[in-house]
């Protein structure tokens, strides 16, 4: 079946809804018919045989099809479509609006059409058909408040605390109080307006604020406890959440604002609650209007584009409109899978996906040489810390070295935009993993002011082997004119759900049943999710000129032993009793926090509040990439002495085994 016939089909489906609109229209008809057969009736004592006929033959020729008009009108006041288990003032209006007109044509049509009716026919006839109207549809509400009080008398279910007296709040409490599929009860209300404090909603105190969520959690006994505020400010979700997680009550959230705004509010719209609704604040969601003009037709290659920020970049960019996305990764089985996911996301994407390393010059020339991409992301890294403190020559050859090969292979390729991904480990770094990105950014900013000085042919191609590769074959120096590569690096700090970051590591840990490990109680770190941060990414990469260093705002801080307790109680466990914290010390490399910017860097502001540039620290840059070719020899030598060479080349690089700062 083709979509146009599935959509005819959707849109032909018969709902529950619709069966229950045409009982109650049929219900109207017979309602109406009585309201003023009744009304006929009784200014005639209640005896049929003394009615005459000048005023039954009127009503028997014109109710039938008054009846027929009010269904149609009832339907335009949306009589039929409203859900009555939830009928409030608005329905109550609703229903008066339109019976009352209808009498009102009553009135004067059967007057003018059939002749003058007794005056108690019209107005105990308007009455009684709004007494009928309202009685069937408000009969329901009430049925279900009876049901759910009987319900709760003999409950064993769980005790439930609301959190908002608002619409979101009043809705959730009915649907729970409706529901025949739990026997959970809501005993309590917490609202931060005082003015609702000590009143009542359907039988439920409203019994204080959030102050006085623990003590109401442990007078009410309660076991879960629901979150209905779609409009609050993520702050105080936070905060709020906060209080909730030092209970052992089972927590769970409106998703947001939408679910509230499309009407699907319901138990079964509440989420659990998660670690980012923790990090209080809102999901950052930036205008990328300006990325897509500027991707949109144009070959894009992402380097490392199997990991966890390399395959965000890949799936936003899809959504771009490129002329060819390139995935280039040394680890097939994450390219694989983001190729996998990729075709069946969007099939008219032109899509190559290439195994290669970013250290092997031979293959990064040939890649640039056959495809020609005009954009690069290089996210293509090594970014475990500790593992990189055992092997720096690894990091160094990966990162620095690999980063120098690709920059140099885009240059003379006519790349017109190259993007490092870097990292807040860059900045004052105690490990070789964040020395070596320091140097990633060193080499980018090189790369960039040789190009602008006109000097591109002064960037040694440096070499682990003699190939095809060399650039400059000819001998002419013509490759070097009109380099337009403009080079800039954006750095950020963790992300949740990366691999290798610290979430996934604790939930692993809970599920065995600990213990959880943390390196030192007073550890921070900035955090953003992958989605966050690969759209500011791929946004400060659209601000470019070449040479910058971008800063993305990460936000506050969060601690990580406070992360660590914050998910041990979302997985329902108490920190420290169900579940220990063992703390194993700072490991080598590893810092109390990470720093966005060196001291010496100043901020510059861009179009975008949550994007900055720092200012670049000045270097010899002849005397840096006469070093960068020892450096490159020591690491392909696997020398000892490679953190040694690093440092002489990064100032700021100060090893430690680990740093209280």
């Amino acid at each position: 079946m083709n979509n146009k016939g599935k959509l005819f089909k959707k849109a032909h489906k018969i709902e529950h809804w619709h069966v229950l609109a045409v009982l109650l229209m049929c219900y109207d008809i017979v309602a109406i018919h009585a309201a003023y057969f009744v009304a006929l009736w009784g200014r005639f004592d209640f005896i049929f045989s003394r009615i005459p006929d000048i005023y039954f033959i009127p009503y028997r020729n014109f109710i039938t099809w008054y009846a027929l008009a009010c269904v149609i009108v009832f339907w335009f006041f949306s009589l039929y479509k409203s859900m009555w288990r939830f009928a409030s003032y608005t329905e109550l209006l609703r229903t008066f609006e339109a019976s009352f007109l209808m009498s009102v044509i009553h009135s004067v049509a059967i007057t003018f059409l059939l002749g003058r009716m007794p005056l108690t026919y019209y107005l105990w006839g308007m009455i009684m058909q709004f007494i009928l109207l309202l009685g069937i549809r408000f009969s329901y509400r009430l049925f279900n408040q009876m049901r759910a009080s009987a319900k709760s008398r003999k409950s064993n279910g769980e005790r439930v605390m609301l959190i908002g007296a608002g619409a979101a709040g009043q809705l959730i409490l009915r649907d729970i109080m409706s529901s025949v599929e739990t026997n959970d009860k809501v005993v309590c209300i917490i609202d931060d307006n005082p003015n609702k404090w000590n009143r009542i909603i359907d039988g439920v105190p409203i019994v204080g604020g959030r102050d006085d969520i623990l003590t109401n959690v442990e007078k009410y006994d309660i076991d879960k406890i629901y979150l209905a505020i779609p409009k609050a400010m993520a702050e105080d979700k936070r905060d709020i959440l906060n209080i909730c997680s030092e209970t052992d009550c089972e927590l769970k959230q409106l998703p947001g604002m939408y679910q509230f705004v499309t009407g699907q509010v319901s138990v079964t719209s509440m989420k659990n609650v998660s670690i980012e609704d923790l990090l209080g604040r809102d999901q950052i969601k930036p205008d990328l209007t300006e990325v897509f003009e500027f991707i949109s037709g144009k070959t894009v290659l992402v380097t490392g584009g199997g990991g966890s920020i390399g395959s965000e970049l890949c799936r936003q960019i899809a959504t771009h409109s490129p002329k060819q996305l390139i995935i280039f990764d040394v680890y097939e089985n994450n390219a694989y899978e983001i190729e996998l996911k990729l075709k069946d996301m969007y099939p008219d994407l032109n899509l190559k996906v290439l195994i290669g390393s970013v250290r092997d010059s031979r293959r990064m020339f040939e890649v640039f040489e056959d495809y020609r991409p005009e954009i690069v992301y290089h996210a293509a890294a090594h970014k475990h810390v500790p593992l990189m403190e055992d092997s720096p020559c690894e990091a160094v050859k990966n990162n620095a070295i690999g980063t120098y090969k690709t920059a140099y292979a885009a240059m003379v390729n006519g790349c017109e935009r190259f993007v490092l991904i870097s990292t807040d480990k860059a900045v004052n770094p105690v490990n070789i993993m964040g020395a070596s990105k320091r140097l990633c950014e060193m080499i980018v900013q090189s790369f960039d002011y040789k190009i602008k000085q006109g000097k591109a042919n002064e960037i040694p191609q440096l070499f682990t082997h003699v190939g095809k590769e060399n650039a400059d074959k000819n001998g002419t120096g013509d490759v070097f004119k009109n380099i337009k590569t403009e080079f800039v690096a954006v750095r950020f700090g963790n992300v949740l759900g990366s691999n290798g970051s610290v979430i996934p590591i604790f939930k692993k840990q809970i599920a065995k049943g600990g213990p959880v490990t943390v390196t030192h109680p007073d550890v921070i770190r900035y955090f953003m999710t992958i989605p966050e941060a690969v759209s500011l990414v791929l946004l400060a990469g659209t601000y470019a000129h070449g040479g910058e260093i971008f800063v993305l705002d990460m936000g506050s801080p969060v601690k990580i032993d406070t992360l660590a307790r914050n998910l041990i109680k979302l997985s329902g466990f108490k920190p420290d009793v169900d579940i220990k914290i063992e703390y194993t010390g700072l490991r080598p490399g590893e810092k109390l926090f990470e720093e966005k910017l060196m001291e010496e860097e100043g901020l510059r502001k861009t179009d975008n509040d949550l994007i900055h540039i720092g200012s670049p620290i000045p270097f010899d840059v002849d005397e840096f990439l006469r070093q960068l070719d020892t450096l490159m020899n020591a690491a392909y030598a696997n020398k000892s002495n490679i953190n040694e060479l690093v440092a002489g080349m990064v100032k700021t690089y100060h090893q430690a085994a680990c740093s209280e700062n």
